[in-house]
């Protein structure tokens, strides 16, 4: 899908369907809408002054006025100005693309919702603009006979201003980028396990190394073998299709490659959950294929690291497996034994993404990283905690996590800090061996997780997303269908983009 900036009037602009944001409770229209207004004859203040519109947040409607390039208006509300955020405006896009391409429009045009009246930064409207659009857009229809609605032959953000289409034009074509990226980890999540093995996702990474410039390392049994990552091995073994550690590594593009920083992100990569030994219920299980949601975001992200122009190494680590219950899979009981020496006894097979986890950690420290952030599906403790509105935040440094939660409130994945204190690791101590992967306890779930991790992450600043909360929406959003989200990598590409202009500007 093409989404551009084009300089020009939105007015005059030939489209199957063009769209306007409108602020709520606004005593005259202004800017954008208020000259399409006026070239419609005052369609949209008779609109407003019936009250069949009022502006409302994600409200829509479509109008068929004369005097336009295109046959038809979509009117999406904006909310109150005092109200409207980034997020907001992003959100309104992906009405407007949902809107054009059930409609069968062909081709949408579209101000950059929020930069007038709404009083948004230009570039970053622009910015979330498109994001919001490639999302609205989205669908997943890969083992479906009937696709529906054709997708748009192309979006078009335009502004009339010469001066400020040059100063968009980037962020537009940046903001497509970043939605595209987590389109991939939205398909990615979506296809069924039999069709995404471990060995088929180190394919995928392979596919997007090529693309973006990044060395891609495939770990198989052998190598795992000699590493000493018996943690991610044991997870894999009751399963046919063998596990891998996967590493892709971008330098600095451009730039001299010595005495350059390392940021290492690590995913969690279960290309099915079974739950092992210890089965889940049948309820759901189906979703289990979502379980490699960290894996999808890393992989996301690197999709989009051209869109950046880092001055530091990026590191991604994926550890996949499947957890199967096969006559060699992991028993409760059994012990492990990590990378670094750390014995686990498996006390709940279903606990299985901290253990491959733990050796994935091990393995990020040979490149002496300046910080390490993982992403996985770890716990369903953390939307007892927080819903499906927010992924939980475990960190053992207060600035990384303060990096991080700045990102969230930018891109609207929300992130919500939990306590990681070393006294919670006293639940975690097992009679056997080390440590338990589970302690049974059904008190601070979410939380016992991370400290697990923590310990694994001892020596790095490392921060953990706990992301079963929002990998997957159970409802229909403006912005992410039902079913997995992508969650984490417009989130991580902002981190990056922070931490670029920071160590650019020092």
């Amino acid at each position: 899908m093409q989404v551009e900036l084009r300089q020009g009037d939105i007015r005059t602009r030939r489209a199957g369907v063009v769209a306007l944001g409108i602020l709520q409770r606004e005593s005259e229209l202004s800017g954008a809408a208020a000259a399409v207004d006026r070239t419609c004859r005052g369609a949209i203040r008779e609109l407003l002054k019936r009250r069949d519109f009022s502006g409302r947040f994600l409200e829509a409607a479509t109008l068929f006025p004369p005097g336009l390039g295109a046959p038809r208006l979509i009117l999406v509300g904006l909310g109150p100005r005092g109200e409207l955020t980034a997020h907001r405006a992003l959100q309104a896009a992906a009405i407007a693309a949902r809107r054009a391409r059930e409609m069968r429009a062909g081709t949408l045009a579209l101000v950059p919702f929020g930069a007038g009246a709404g009083g948004l930064d230009p570039v970053r409207a622009a910015h979330a603009t498109a994001e919001g659009l490639i999302l609205g857009h989205y669908r997943f229809s890969a083992y479906r006979s009937d696709a529906g609605p054709p997708p748009l032959r192309s979006m078009v953000v335009l502004e009339n201003d010469r001066g400020r289409a040059a100063l968009m034009k980037a962020a537009v074509a940046r903001g497509a980028r970043w939605a595209e990226a987590t389109c991939l980890a939205r398909d990615l999540a979506n296809t069924p396990g039999q069709d995404l093995t471990p060995e088929r996702m180190a394919e995928r990474a392979r596919e997007i190394g090529r693309d973006v410039g990044a060395k891609v390392q495939v770990l198989g049994v052998p190598q795992l073998e000699r590493l000493g990552m018996g943690a991610l091995l044991g997870v894999g073994r009751g399963s046919s299709n063998p596990p891998r550690l996967i590493v892709l590594d971008r330098p600095p593009q451009g730039r001299r490659r010595t005495a350059v920083p390392t940021v290492v992100v690590i995913g969690k990569g279960i290309t099915f959950d079974t739950g092992g030994i210890s089965l889940k219920p049948k309820e759901n299980m189906h979703k289990m294929k979502y379980d490699m949601s960290g894996a999808a975001a890393v992989l996301g992200l690197f999709s989009a690291l051209p869109s950046l122009d880092v001055p530091f190494r990026v590191v991604g680590v994926i550890a996949s497996a499947e957890n199967m219950p096969g006559s060699r899979a992991l028993k409760p009981g059994d012990v492990v034994r990590a990378m670094d020496g750390t014995t686990i006894e498996v006390t709940n097979t279903d606990a299985e993404g901290r253990l491959v986890l733990a050796d994935a950690l091990g393995y990020a420290r040979r490149f002496s990283p300046v910080a390490v952030v993982d992403l996985a599906t770890l716990t369903g403790a953390v939307s007892i905690a927080l819903g499906n509105l927010a992924a939980g935040l475990f960190a053992n440094d207060e600035d990384l996590a303060a990096e991080l939660i700045a990102a969230a409130a930018l891109t609207g994945e929300r992130l919500w800090p939990l306590p990681t204190w070393d006294e919670y690791l006293f639940d975690m101590k097992s009679d056997t061996a080390d440590l338990v992967n589970s302690s049974g306890s059904r008190e601070g779930g979410a939380i016992l997780g991370a400290v697990f991790l923590k310990h694994f992450a001892r020596g790095m600043k490392w921060a953990h997303l706990d992301i079963a909360s929002t990998a997957w929406s159970p409802a229909d959003r403006p912005h992410e269908p039902r079913g997995p989200t992508g969650f984490g990598v417009r989130l991580l590409l902002e981190w990056l983009s922070r931490r670029t202009w920071a160590a650019t500007a020092s």
